[in-house]
């Protein structure tokens, strides 16, 4: 469904060029769901809107829906849905069910087809009801739930997510997360979707794609990327950085450990056995005149696989992409 290759993206500023996508190969197949993870910062959004015709790619090649990104960007849209981070500010009265057909009309459908399309298209996405209702009047779960139901009135085969439920309370995300998947089991409808909400990738995507100072750094399903670290993952608590650095040794000498890495303000080690290794540590470090503030042991999670590609949390993304 998507076949891309050393595709770039360089941008011109004041403090001079900045490569925001460098060299990323990326492939999706039909009927995938596959998160784009990383930092604000890491190039996901770029890529997304390359692959979507909003960007020209600096260089580099890409197939998005069985059409040549460069030279056929207006066969890619008509193939493709896009729903981007922020929707567009709605006018005053602006219904609902207007607007899904204005998107269909505006895509060559019929007015008969259009009105096929939303009857079909709102129940999927709990609109069903709500065609008469103005876009001002619905609550953040319904608007992104709109948004979305705007990408798909053409009945793509592909969709592009971009951050999907970034400002939603934690029942309207996951109610969005079950209508991603439906998209998938129920209309056979691929998707990419970028995030960077760790707990967004794992219980979406089947295949997730880990970013990272514009360049992929890690593709697999989150399973076999987790698997990557073995045992188990000690979290000291350590919020001053010379504490950290003071306590690296001495963890590192009190156990045997696979990794240590400060991040979040504290230490990540990971170990065979984290519940035998806990003792030892704290023994060790209140020798060394250290109290963490916390501990927790657990098992490794996408954070830990992020901390172990890149040396840094994915919470530490800076703004830049």
């Amino acid at each position: 469904m998507i076949v891309a290759r050393a595709l770039t993206r360089r941008f011109k500023t004041k403090a001079g060029p900045v490569d925001a996508v460098r060299g990323v190969d990326l492939d999706v197949r039909p009927g995938e769901i596959v998160g784009l993870l990383g930092p604000n910062g890491a190039g996901k959004t770029t890529t997304l809107r390359m692959l979507t015709t909003l960007l020209m790619p600096s260089s580099g090649t890409a197939t998005v829906a069985g059409a040549d990104l460069i030279r056929e960007p207006r066969e890619v849209r008509r193939r493709i849905g896009y729903v981007a981070q922020v929707g567009a500010m709605p006018s005053a009265g602006t219904l609902v069910g207007e607007e899904l057909v204005t998107q269909a009309r505006l895509q060559g459908l019929s007015k008969t087809d259009a009105a096929a399309r939303l009857a079909d298209v709102a129940p999927r996405l709990d609109l069903g009801g709500l065609e008469g209702r103005a876009l001002l009047e619905l609550s953040g779960g319904q608007r992104r739930r709109f948004d979305v139901a705007l990408g798909l009135m053409h009945s793509p085969r592909l969709i592009f997510l971009d951050e999907p439920t970034t400002g939603l309370d934690p029942q309207s995300r996951a109610n969005l997360w079950q209508h991603i998947r439906s998209l998938r089991d129920d209309a056979g409808v691929t998707v990419l979707l970028t995030t960077h909400y760790l707990d967004e990738a794992d219980a979406l995507a089947d295949r997730v794609l880990v970013m990272d100072h514009g360049e992929v750094v890690a593709d697999d399903t989150p399973d076999k990327l987790k698997a990557r670290i073995a045992g188990d993952v000690v979290v000291l608590g350590l919020a001053d950085a010379a504490d950290r650095e003071k306590a690296d040794p001495v963890v590192r000498a009190a156990v045997e450990v696979r990794e240590v890495v400060a991040a979040d303000a504290g230490l990540h080690v990971t170990v065979d056995n984290g519940a035998v290794a806990v003792a030892p540590l704290l023994r060790a470090l209140d020798a060394a005149g250290l109290s963490p503030s916390s501990v927790s042991v657990s098992r490794p999670t996408l954070d830990d696989v992020f901390l172990t590609l890149t040396g840094r949390s994915l919470r530490e993304g800076e703004e830049v992409a």
